[in-house]
């Protein structure tokens, strides 16, 4: 019998919700995390009667730790206001859990992005977003990272991802990650240098478009990998400027 929870967050998301909450109308509990938007948000998740906490955006991590004090069920799945289940992965997903290994805490989901109105399916990662409901967490402000027991699996199917809202969306959304990358690293005693501010965009771009073949992905690739390089090019600037008390 499936015992599946979906936790989302939100901040002004009318535009994506009501497709991403149509997608998970298999679960038993959608709970909505949302940090006070000011569009029709809130209206929408109501339409579907989702469970709905509004707190203060703070980080990443604690929106969704709150949410997981909600959650009533054995298995957890984590979904953006802008991604999709497919009706292949629905099925994928509830057989899974039904049969599940017992020494399997949680499930990698495929994301590919897309961007310039196709996806790319050579850009793509794969994250934990489905695990069961014992003794989880998330930690770190941005590009949180799921604490869970047990091992990982990964599944098949793809998960539609809507990353692309328009070009300076998308630059504005990595300069926003970059001040909370920067914070962490110096928290952790990492240290900034104009040799890393030159290297590591260089290689985050040769990573993403060589060896992750993003270059098969055409164009679309091309201005991902470039994107991610200044999203790198970025942090290391607000280190630079964190280290010198400019901000």
């Amino acid at each position: 019998m499936l015992s599946l929870s979906v936790i989302i967050p939100t901040y002004n998301e009318e535009s994506y919700l009501e497709d991403c909450l149509k997608s998970v109308g298999f679960v038993n509990q959608i709970i909505v995390v949302d940090s006070f938007s000011t569009d029709a948000t809130i209206s929408i998740a109501k339409k579907y009667n989702c469970e709905i906490i509004q707190r203060k955006f703070d980080n990443f991590s604690n929106q969704k730790n709150e949410a997981i004090k909600l959650a009533k069920h054995d298995w957890i799945l984590f979904l953006d206001a802008d991604e999709r289940i497919t009706p292949k992965l629905q099925y994928e997903i509830v057989n899974t859990i039904s049969n599940s290994n017992s020494k399997i805490g949680g499930y990698k989901l495929r994301f590919p992005h897309f961007y310039m109105n196709r996806f790319l399916y050579h850009t793509e990662n794969k994250v934990v977003r489905l695990v069961k409901n014992k003794n989880i967490h998330f930690e770190g402000e941005v590009h949180e990272k799921l604490i869970h027991e047990g091992d990982v699996g990964v599944l098949k199917n793809k998960v539609l991802h809507y990353t692309y809202k328009g070009l300076f969306h998308y630059i504005k959304k990595k300069d926003s990650y970059a001040w909370f990358q920067a914070k962490m690293s110096l928290e952790k005693n990492k240290k900034s240098s104009y040799f890393l501010l030159l290297f590591k965009p260089f290689y985050r771009f040769f990573h993403t478009y060589f060896i992750r073949k993003g270059f098969l992905d055409g164009i679309p690739g091309l201005a991902v990998a470039t994107i991610d390089a200044y999203g790198v090019f970025s942090r290391y600037v607000k280190m630079i400027l964190l280290e010198k008390g400019i901000k």
